[in-house]
């Protein structure tokens, strides 16, 4: 089973990225957690289009990503699991929680660096929730992300199939937290100890700086509360909460192009976590 999966790595990941892509956007239409702003079509353009892009780059500048760099750390004996011997699954297990505490420190950074969450606002500045969301990202931070993954995966050295299951539950689990989705409430809290749930990462997305700066995971729902940025619920609750960012209001910037020029407008005075005005009442 694992040759296979490793055989036919690329059908396997766009086998579940199609598939928890439609299963989410067909629960938002039966269960919307919130009103939609703005249409289908005007949206999901637009971000579907930034996907489409940011997958073409990868392919042309990485063309075997993630995995190749296993590959290319296993082939030369780089990294922690490469140097020492442990049983498959408990390596494949501790690959990707390590992998996963990397994405949410880097999602910390991009917060706390002004230069680096001008990239990031592209994915907050989107002012409806939808499982697009999830995908909504610049390429530039594409980019630097794989760039951080490159140098994890090395310094670890974890098994081809361990960066795999990764990157399948990293894709499936952000397409599922963006959703807009209503879970029942008793589920909701069974669920975020054990994953990310819509209701808990929508909180980051709020207006208000001091909810978008907590609940920085997508996949593992640990990191937040073991480092205090976990919390609950937003103030104005989830159907009161207004979504994106106050620095980019104007919808014109919701468009293709418009989405590429985002990180090259306007001073950064907000939400980076070191430009914090939490207690001015001028920023609420």
């Amino acid at each position: 089973m694992e040759q296979w999966i490793l055989d036919n790595e690329g059908a396997v990941r766009l086998g579940f990225f199609l598939g928890v892509f439609g299963l989410v956007a067909w629960a938002e239409m039966l269960l919307p957690r919130r009103p939609r702003l703005f249409t289908r079509r005007r949206r999901w353009s637009a971000n579907l289009g930034l996907v489409a892009l940011n997958t073409v780059l990868l392919r042309l500048l990485f063309p075997l990503a993630a995995v190749g760099a296993a590959l290319w750390a296993e082939q030369r004996g780089w990294g922690l699991f490469n140097v020492t011997d442990w049983p498959r699954w408990l390596e494949v297990v501790l690959a990707v929680a390590v992998l996963d505490f990397a994405i949410w420190l880097q999602h910390v950074v991009v917060h706390a660096i002004p230069l680096l969450w001008r990239l990031h606002r592209v994915h907050h500045a989107d002012p409806d929730y939808d499982v697009t969301t999830g995908a909504r990202f610049h390429p530039i931070e594409i980019l630097l992300s794989m760039g951080i993954k490159f140098c994890v995966i090395f310094l670890l050295g974890p098994a081809v199939l361990a960066v795999i299951v990764f990157e399948i539950l990293l894709n499936a689990t952000a397409m599922f937290n963006h959703g807009n989705l209503r879970l029942p409430l008793g589920l909701d809290r069974v669920l975020r100890w054990l994953v990310v749930t819509p209701d808990m990462h929508r909180v980051h997305h709020s207006t208000e700086e001091d909810e978008t700066n907590s609940n920085f995971g997508f996949n593992l729902p640990w990191w937040d509360r073991l480092f205090g940025t976990y919390r609950a619920q937003p103030r104005k609750g989830h159907e009161g909460m207004e979504i994106g960012t106050r620095d980019c209001p104007d919808p014109a910037q919701n468009t293709g192009l418009g989405l590429l020029w985002i990180p090259f407008q306007g001073r950064v005075e907000q939400y980076a976590i070191n430009r914090r005005s939490w207690g001015d009442p001028k920023s609420r």
